[in-house]
């Protein structure tokens, strides 16, 4: 699946006419499952690993995974603040109450939500 989605990813931008490479993308949630702070054998684990191979500036969101993960150094832990929603591609992996709340799918240019939890004209599900 984590495949899947790069590619869905790589369709989404090449649409808009940005190409994969340079592109800001934000991975919301880390963790496994919602809610929870374990980030052990997480699929965005392998969804960084790839983005960062084709040259994405990747970063990460999760407000309840504080203990180191096995995530790429590459990847910069951020907040989910309007700058960083502002990125080229949002991705919403761990619907976590916090991100649904703050309806970020409402902010980002473009959010590819795997949770099925958002709407909008700028929100695509997976």
């Amino acid at each position: 699946m984590p495949d899947y989605l790069v590619n869905r990813l790589l369709a989404a931008l090449n649409k808009r006419g940005l190409p994969m490479s340079g592109s800001r993308i934000l991975l919301l949630g880390l963790a496994y499952k919602k809610n929870t702070g374990d980030a052990r054998e997480s699929p965005a684990i392998r969804i960084a690993e790839l983005l960062l191979r084709m040259g994405a500036d990747v970063r990460a969101a999760d407000p309840m995974v504080t203990e180191p993960t096995e995530i790429s150094p590459a990847v910069a832990r951020v907040d989910a603040t309007p700058e960083e929603i502002a990125a080229d591609a949002v991705v919403l992996l761990t619907d976590h109450d916090a991100f649904v709340a703050a309806d970020v799918g409402r902010h980002a240019q473009y959010m590819l939500d795997c949770r099925r939890v958002l709407a909008g004209a700028n929100v695509e599900t997976l």
